[in-house]
């Protein structure tokens, strides 16, 4: 056995998930088909890529916890930080460069791992360490390093380009790389997906978990905390896809609550719609994954009319959802949807064509109905080169305005809100206040709001729905109830303050 490991495989025990390094070795090849493919790419040519690097607290010592930069998880799948790697284009190759670390620490770190190690490990072809990178690069006569750089398109940042001592010495291209690996990583192997089912599986439960647990009097970190410890207790997840929201009355109305401005701080009180939007991480994959839901297992007749608006917007999606139809169109499916259903409860009145055309379904949902999923949770790929964003409300908000094709795994997350600063602008707006009834809509503020999400496979014939939560008004209600004898009882003081 070397590194720990019994065979190059990432795994975190008998009732967790084996991720074989063969994952990797294909994207690896999926990747070289790409580029021997692509005319441009001259024979001989060699990807540089440079992983996370180590990092501590401003003036402290501590380190947080380290995650891997998603382009070099994806063609390597290492865990640990500091490393470079390079790909062959012309056969395939894979080389890892680790750092070498001194031997002072393996007093506090653990032991040192050799090149072997590192080789079995990873399933790679060759390893040498970091400070040997120039010369064994050399030797390798390439025609061309090509290295990482181009933008996300929903960041706004760009990619990390590798940089190490005597890169100045060889032919580099920055331009060529990016946008192939990046479509590669929209379009998931079989082995991928068999990894994001898993991730899937073990969130839903863990959203299970939570709606059981839910009562009033709880904080909504509280919540967090239960999501949380299902994912690593039972699925070995340490990590997060993203700053978890729990958001609970009013909060549901706020899209990124849970920030360190709002730290799911408020206590739930009897009668509050809660909205969970978490998502465990496994092997840096991640979920998406959002449950509504009343905090004391009975929905008010409001409660349940906003609900069934928005489950209806998901469910339409999902039938209208194949390979070859438009994201764009797709978001319109829900905005429609969900016009026609506020049409039924008094809240606008009109002609539902007239209110799309002056876009007022992003005043209920300023949102895109979903993004791509993979390595990162708003996953690379929406806009490749070509694709222009919409300047229109709602759908330029839009993380992909893409054809959806087999093998590409998307969130389906349509909302309605009722956010105060967007109703009262669209009531001083005359192109849409002649659709909105004033005094209904008052009797909707502070109700927060509702969002469904669930995490989808693009395939052949249609889509498949990775996520597997209570969805339907009746079968939430029925969890919630199935939960209540279950229920660790509050502490005595927080209790009284319900």
């Amino acid at each position: 056995m070397a590194a720990g490991r019994a065979e190059p495989a990432f795994c975190r025990g008998e009732h967790t998930f084996k991720v074989s390094m063969d994952l990797f070795k294909e994207n690896r090849e999926r990747l070289c088909q790409r580029l021997q493919d692509n005319g441009k790419v001259p024979k001989g040519a060699i990807v540089i890529l440079q992983g996370g690097a180590s990092e501590y607290r401003y003036c402290s010592d501590h380190e947080p916890i380290f995650r891997q930069e998603s382009y070099f998880h994806w063609t390597f799948g290492v865990e640990e930080p500091d490393f470079y790697g390079a790909v062959e284009v012309d056969t395939g190759r894979a080389i890892l460069f680790p750092p070498r670390l001194p031997d002072s620490y393996a007093v506090w770190m653990g032991k040192l791992l050799s090149e072997e190690d590192f080789r079995f490990r990873y399933g790679v072809d060759e390893v040498h360490f970091a400070d040997k990178i120039a010369e064994v690069l050399k030797s390798k006569k390439p025609s061309a390093l090509l290295t990482l750089y181009g933008l996300n398109s929903d960041s706004g940042k760009y990619s990390q380009e590798a940089v190490f001592d005597g890169i100045a010495t060889f032919t580099v291209n920055n331009q060529l790389l990016h946008p192939e690996i990046s479509e590669c990583r929209v379009f998931k192997s079989d082995k991928e997906l068999e990894l994001m089912r898993y991730v899937n599986k073990i969130s839903s439960q863990a959203h299970k978990a939570v709606m059981k647990n839910m009562q009033p009097g709880m904080f909504e970190y509280q919540a967090e905390s239960v999501f949380r410890n299902y994912c690593q207790y039972i699925g070995g997840m340490r990590a997060q896809s993203y700053t978890c929201i729990c958001a609970s009355g009013e909060n549901g109305a706020v899209l990124h609550y849970g920030h360190s401005g709002a730290p799911n701080s408020k206590q739930i009180l009897d009668g509050d719609m809660c909205l969970f939007d978490m998502g465990g991480e496994y092997y840096c994959y991640g979920s998406d994954i959002t449950c509504s839901f009343p905090c004391n297992g009975k929905f008010t007749e409001k409660q349940r009319q906003v609900y069934q608006a928005v489950y209806d917007a998901s469910r339409a999606v999902m039938a209208a959802c194949k390979p070859g139809v438009s994201w764009v169109d797709m978001h319109k499916v829900a905005e429609r949807t969900t016009l026609e259903a506020l049409k039924k409860m008094g809240v606008v009145q009109g002609d539902v064509d007239a209110m799309m055309a002056v876009r007022l379904g992003a005043v209920f949902m300023p949102h895109g109905l979903g993004h791509f999923m993979g390595v990162d949770t708003h996953d690379v790929g929406g806009y490749p080169e070509g694709t222009v964003r919409s300047t229109e409300p709602g759908l330029r908000s839009l993380r992909t305005v893409r054809t959806v094709q087999p093998r590409m795994v998307l969130t389906i997350e349509p909302g309605l809100y009722f956010i105060d600063v967007l109703l009262d602008a669209a009531l001083e707006n005359p192109a849409q206040s002649q659709f909105l009834v004033r005094e209904v809509i008052d009797t909707f503020r502070g109700v927060g709001g509702v969002r469904i999400e669930d995490d989808i496979v693009i395939t052949e014939g249609g889509m498949e729905l990775m996520t597997d939560v209570p969805r339907t008004v009746e079968e939430i209600e029925e969890i919630m109830i199935e939960g209540r004898g279950t229920q660790t009882p509050l502490p005595q003081h927080q209790q009284k303050q319900q």
